[in-house]
């Protein structure tokens, strides 16, 4: 299993055995990454990968700077369950409960 910063494509890309697993879309501008889509590819949903990009594109964002602006509705979702991504979320609001 492989996660790299496809810059091209403007994505994270989790590869398993060379084969497309998932990926998250993204934009850079002005200091700030902006998280917009993940997909998983159907043969791989269910092993958490959604959750693996999620978190290396955060980790990733904060290596780098960046702050996030957390468009995907997973990503926003991941973001609000892990405390510890809070500080580098632009726009983020307390979790309903």
């Amino acid at each position: 299993m492989e996660i790299i910063d496809a810059e091209a494509a403007q994505r994270y890309e989790m590869r398993i055995k060379g084969d497309l697993a998932g990926f998250i879309d993204y934009v850079v501008k002005g200091g700030r990454i902006a998280l917009i889509h993940t997909q998983v590819l159907t043969a791989f949903q269910g092993q958490g990968i959604a959750a693996q990009l999620a978190r290396y594109a955060l980790d990733d964002a904060r290596r780098r700077g960046l702050r996030v602006v957390a468009t995907c509705p997973y990503v926003r979702a991941y973001v609000e369950g892990h405390p510890d991504t809070h500080d580098i979320v632009v726009g983020l609001t307390a979790a309903r409960t």
